[in-house]
């Protein structure tokens, strides 16, 4: 949640899993400095890293990753003079770690921030927090026990434009919203899976499958996990998951009453989850729609609220709100905006910011 929305909502659990940062009052570590390693320091977990280690009040202190290459990697480009671990727990264990950034597949992002909070570190973990619906009310109950500060990846909270847009929302410039369209669009096509390889001598497999089944070494699922029922969830909890939050907070929506998907490997047919799937929820006054390939690029990550007044269409560039009855009916284009907003910067950057500006 951001800062002007800091109650808990349980009903969440099993869909999105959002926790946002909270204040509370701490002692920090020497010279009132903030400690952080990086856990699962994969490409966004560095990016992550970078961000934070900008800020004059933030040490890097370790980076832990089971490929011997990401530790290597993570150290040099982002948190030079840390130290490298294979084991997150031994992280856990210094005295001297305040808090930690968990970039690791999804399957391991619950187990990772329970651990965390337990042994005193506050934590930014990526989304989605949970991987599964029995996980939620387990973290939420170890976060509420142990006080620390915990913030979710979902990084359009802190979005100056997402939050404007929002106002604007909730101010009923729209009118009664009935119909929301979500999208997004990727191109995994480009990804050759005979070329995929892993040194397998460097990486701890064992430990990267972590509670998932046993079974052999494999590049692919090692590099495109999210597409693997045993790590990820697909679709649904990576990209759909950013504007699923979104839209929950815009419409305070947070329970579907019912929901129907379609979808099938189309291309990718190496792949678990769907490249291609169609979603509906109904909610207590409006309908959700998501489509997404992972095939074509074309027009990103999408979201069209439409009202009794107006439409809004909203992404990361930026937001347009365009008004019902200036253009003849059914016509094709749109007509000038009413209101608009381009975005300054990636929310992430202000999201993390956020964190810690809580801690």
């Amino acid at each position: 949640m951001g800062r002007e929305e800091m109650s808990m909502h349980p009903n969440r659990r099993g869909f999105l899993g959002a926790t946002t940062a909270v204040s509370y009052a701490r002692i920090l570590g020497a010279n009132n400095r903030i400690r952080i390693a990086g856990l699962g320091t994969g490409g966004r977990c560095r990016y992550l890293m970078s961000l934070a280690g900008k800020q004059p009040e933030v040490e890097l202190v370790a980076a832990c990753d089971v490929y011997e290459p990401r530790r290597a990697e993570t150290i040099a480009k982002a948190a030079p003079g840390a130290r490298g671990y294979v084991d997150y727990r031994a992280v856990l264990d210094r005295q001297d770690v305040d808090a930690v950034i968990i970039g690791s597949p999804d399957h391991w992002h619950v187990p990772m921030t329970i651990d965390a909070v337990r042994a005193g570190k506050d934590v930014y973990v990526e989304k989605p927090l949970t991987k599964t619906s029995e996980e939620g009310p387990l973290c939420e109950m170890a976060v509420a026990e142990s006080g620390r500060v915990v913030q979710v990846g979902y990084q359009q909270r802190s979005w100056e434009h997402f939050k404007a847009a929002r106002e604007l929302v909730a101010g009923g410039k729209l009118g009664q919203v009935t119909l929301v369209l979500s999208s997004w669009y990727q191109n995994y096509a480009r990804f050759d899976p005979a070329k995929a390889e892993v040194d397998a001598s460097k990486l701890d497999w064992k430990r990267w499958l972590g509670n998932a089944p046993a079974q052999p070494v494999n590049a692919v699922r090692y590099f495109r996990w999210r597409w693997f029922w045993d790590f990820g969830g697909g679709h649904l909890t990576d990209l759909h998951s950013h504007y699923g939050d979104v839209i929950h907070w815009f419409l305070n929506a947070y329970e579907p009453k019912d929901a129907l998907a379609a979808g099938g490997n189309h291309v990718l047919g190496y792949l678990e989850c769907p490249d291609t799937i169609n979603c509906v929820w109904s909610y207590p006054g409006f309908t959700l729609v998501y489509n997404g390939t992972l095939v074509c690029t074309l027009e990103g990550g999408n979201i069209v609220f439409r009202g009794t007044r107006a439409m809004m269409k909203i992404n990361r560039d930026g937001f347009a709100v365009y008004p019902e009855g200036v253009v003849p009916p059914e016509r094709t284009h749109y007509p000038e905006p009413e209101t608009a907003m381009k975005s300054a910067q990636d929310g992430t950057i202000d999201h993390v910011a956020n964190w810690l500006e809580c801690i």
